[in-house]
């Protein structure tokens, strides 16, 4: 049994559904730390998460309705930096390029605090031979052609082709 343990490659399936730029972060460091500790890793990327994928990521943030979403201030004096914004809903909806000035925002900070690009985070990926998928039906759906995304996609299938994945691996996760 222990010679079975020591012989077993973790495994982690994660299923991708949101395009935007803060929630692209977590799947993709999570992939990469996975395939970086030696698991196995497979990435399915279906409806608004597909995004991920293209070859121009165009990536914003939509900080409207996520009230767990602090507003942080890149430029000026520390005490500046530190203040969390909370911005009322009504005014993020109210305020016509509101989700552009916090995507702005929010990638500054990203460069301040030297965070890797979603682009580069998904190059590790790629470099750690994680496998990264598509959903053919959504691509169906959006009217997307396989030439709008990179080369390095290994499959593009449906969610009854990806489930067994992600019922065998050890960890799966929904983000």
């Amino acid at each position: 049994m222990a010679q079975r343990e020591e012989a077993h490659v973790s495994s982690l399936a994660i299923i991708a559904t949101k395009g935007t730029l803060d929630w692209a972060y977590p799947p993709f460091i999570l992939a990469s730390t996975a395939s970086a500790l030696g698991w196995d890793v497979s990435m399915f990327f279906t409806f608004y998460g597909l995004e991920l994928l293209k070859k121009d990521l165009k990536l914003e943030i939509s900080p409207l309705g996520n009230p767990g979403m602090p507003m942080k201030m890149p430029y000026g004096p520390q005490w500046l930096k530190d203040i969390n914004w909370k911005v009322p809903n009504i005014v993020m909806a109210g305020v016509p390029g509101f989700e552009k000035m916090a995507t702005g925002l929010m990638q500054q900070t990203i460069k301040n605090n030297g965070v890797a690009s979603i682009e580069e985070l998904r190059s590790a990926c790629i470099e750690a031979d994680v496998k990264l998928v598509a959903c053919q039906m959504t691509v169906e759906l959006f009217g997307y052609s396989p030439d709008d995304f990179i080369p390095e996609i290994q499959d593009w299938i449906g969610a009854a082709s990806f489930l067994p994945v992600a019922q065998k691996s050890d960890v799966c996760l929904f983000i």
